[in-house]
């Protein structure tokens, strides 16, 4: 595939913490070189997952994505003939992913990454592996879907999944799916009106109950690392129903700073479908 989604980013107050989650929920490894006070990068053996400190005017949770690409200098010249409004910004090298971040027609920020760029490190340069636990799908919430998806397809190739009668469009890069979901103000009547942006990140896994399991062990274990449940008074109801709407995962619960999470099992051909 031309692009390949290998990196999500979360901003958090409590960044230390969020990792260990991912390590004990999800079996993701800490990468030996990153600098602690600096950022957590983890890794489910193919996206990194960079969990980055708060800092002022920054809001907290999932962020932003990266797209590994084959050349950016295509990327450059589909975005200049199609999109000549977005713009590619170079960013500092002690990034170890976001070499050049960018955004689609939506407002959606991410970043750009290609082989032998010299940001590259950690667990980006990394052998991929094969792991239980993965991350196989990133969801975005976003004005114009229909429009967000056809950017994604001619700039980037990310394939279109047949679709549902549900509105959202599915792309993938043969190993992740990035999903595009129609937002609508009204759906969110009856509780808290949540931006477009990223909404959720969904994982593939061996067993939806072992990862219950041990969600559980884990409260009993260490309360800090018990995460945030979902659905609880009335608001929460609504805003779980909305979540599972999305037609993702089965099971849906929120880290320990309310980043969103679903879970499925894994097909047993290895190819997922949403």
């Amino acid at each position: 595939m031309f692009a390949q989604l290998r990196h999500v980013a979360i901003v958090s107050d409590h960044y230390a913490l969020e990792g260990k989650f991912y390590e004990a929920v999800f079996g993701m490894t800490t990468a030996d070189d990153t600098r602690p006070e600096r950022a957590v990068t983890v890794t489910d053996g193919h996206v990194g997952l960079n969990i980055n400190p708060r800092k002022a005017g920054r809001p907290g949770g999932l962020d932003h994505f990266g797209l590994e690409v084959v050349d950016v200098d295509t990327v450059r010249e589909r975005l200049a003939r199609r999109y000549p409004d977005i713009e590619l910004v170079q960013r500092p090298t002690t990034r170890p992913f976001a070499g050049i971040t960018t955004h689609d027609p939506a407002g959606n920020v991410f970043d750009l990454s290609q082989q032998g760029m010299s940001n590259r490190t950690s667990v980006y340069v990394h052998q991929v592996e094969d792991r239980l636990r993965t991350i196989d799908h990133l969801a975005l919430r976003t004005l114009h879907a229909e429009a967000v998806a056809e950017f994604y397809q001619e700039v980037y190739e990310l394939e279109l999944l047949p679709g549902r009668d549900d509105g959202v469009y599915r792309l993938s890069d043969g190993r992740v799916t990035l999903i595009l979901i129609p937002w609508r103000i009204s759906d969110y009547l009856g509780t808290g009106i949540v931006r477009p942006g990223p909404d959720h990140i969904g994982f593939a896994v061996e067993s939806v109950a072992a990862v219950r399991e041990r969600i559980a062990r884990l409260g009993e274990d260490n309360p800090h690392l018990r995460g945030v449940p979902l659905g609880t008074g009335r608001e929460g109801a609504t805003r779980l129903e909305l979540f599972r709407r999305t037609g993702c995962g089965t099971d849906h619960f929120a880290d320990v700073d309310g980043v969103l999470i679903d879970i499925h099992e894994r097909a047993r051909s290895g190819h997922e479908s949403f």
